[in-house]
């Protein structure tokens, strides 16, 4: 019987749904949205479209730049890096490809009932969100991008994102274990619908300094959780008592900027907040405690403490745009990425936990 052929896209709800096809973020996305979790939908560009887009030349080519580097070396990485995403940006996308990324950008708008639905495209490599070794802030994500051409665009930008500087030099022990020594390593694009975030951020499910299991951190701002992300905003901060989610510390944060789509510029960009909503917090009673109720849900289904990110529309509604094995105790044993740059969102929460200036305390 002759092999099927693959799949170039999976839905979450599809079968196969795993790391090995869908990458460690879109996999636990699929694995969330199955357990019953407000999931925006999605579908993934799987390992196999990228496995096929390299294979006219282009694993060969990179093989050649990546087989003489080395990693100590700054500017030779920040050479390899570019040639590699020149080698990319010049391959073109095969037609099939090309076709059901089309498909199903199509499907994802019928889903949505908008004929430009605007998506995230995001990088979901196999090496992600492996336990100690997350690989968070690594590889790309691309907000707010709509037309089937563009979907296609940056999900090539995704795949270039595999062989940026940080991504090239980042081998913490657990993830060199794991790694793919192909030239090309794995990776999976994800396609999902855009929360219109009122208010968005990250939780830890687990107090990133002590290691105090019965409490939780929300760390949130004002529009897209770009800004909590990216580090900034300094976010409104929250600490909740995971058995009877009382609120039992809150710092807010004066925020003069939020992420959100700007109309002029066709593109999400940090702007000024307007309305006066910068000096209140950006979240109600109500909904923290919400969020530390979905934190509670996802430990219990993953079976240990969480780093996830959420978002709020403006209708109210909470989503969860994901959830993997918390870094904290990783970073205390200082395993950090080049430089010792914060990536994941629990890195995040910490460095503000250690650092956290100009709020004040409700």
């Amino acid at each position: 019987m002759a092999a099927e052929p693959p799949s170039w896209v999976l839905w979450l709800d599809e079968p196969g749904a795993c790391v090995a096809t869908l990458g460690g973020k879109v996999a636990s996305l699929a694995e969330m949205a199955a357990a019953g979790f407000a999931v925006p939908p999605a579908f993934g560009v799987t390992t196999a479209a990228l496995d096929r887009f390299a294979s006219s030349g282009l694993a060969e080519a990179v093989a050649q730049v990546r087989g003489s580097l080395d990693t100590a070396d700054h500017d030779a990485v920040e050479s390899a890096s570019r040639q590699i995403g020149a080698l990319i940006e010049g391959t073109p996308v095969p037609n099939e490809l090309a076709e059901a990324i089309g498909a199903a950008y199509a499907r994802l708008c019928r889903v949505a009932g908008s004929e430009r639905v605007p998506v995230a495209v995001r990088s979901s490599a196999i090496n992600e969100d492996l336990d100690g070794a997350s690989f968070a802030g690594q590889y790309e994500t691309y907000l707010w991008i709509s037309g089937a051409d563009d979907v296609v665009h940056h999900v090539r930008r995704c795949w270039a994102s595999l062989f940026n500087p940080a991504a090239l030099t980042y081998r913490p022990a657990a993830a060199a274990e794991a790694a793919d020594d192909a030239p090309v390593p794995g990776m999976c694009v994800g396609v999902q619908v855009m929360v219109p975030a009122r208010s968005a951020g990250v939780m830890l499910t687990i107090d990133p300094v002590s290691g105090d299991r019965s409490r939780m951190v929300i760390e949130s701002c004002w529009g897209l959780g770009e800004g909590v992300v990216k580090g900034d905003v300094t976010p409104d901060r929250h600490r909740v008592d995971k058995v009877s989610l009382r609120v039992v510390d809150r710092v807010v944060s004066d925020q003069s900027h939020e992420y959100r789509y700007d109309d002029a510029a066709g593109a999400v960009g940090l702007m000024p907040i307007t309305g006066g909503r910068g000096a209140d917090c950006s979240l109600a009673e109500e909904e923290v405690v919400a969020i530390a109720e979905l934190g509670k849900r996802l430990e219990r289904h993953r079976g240990g403490p969480q780093d996830v990110e959420w978002a709020i529309a403006g209708d109210g509604s909470l989503h969860l745009l994901q959830s993997r094995p918390e870094t904290a105790r990783a970073l205390r044993r200082d395993d950090r990425g080049p430089a010792g740059e914060p990536g994941s969102a629990a890195e995040r929460v910490i460095s503000t936990f250690l650092g956290f200036t100009g709020g004040t305390r409700r």
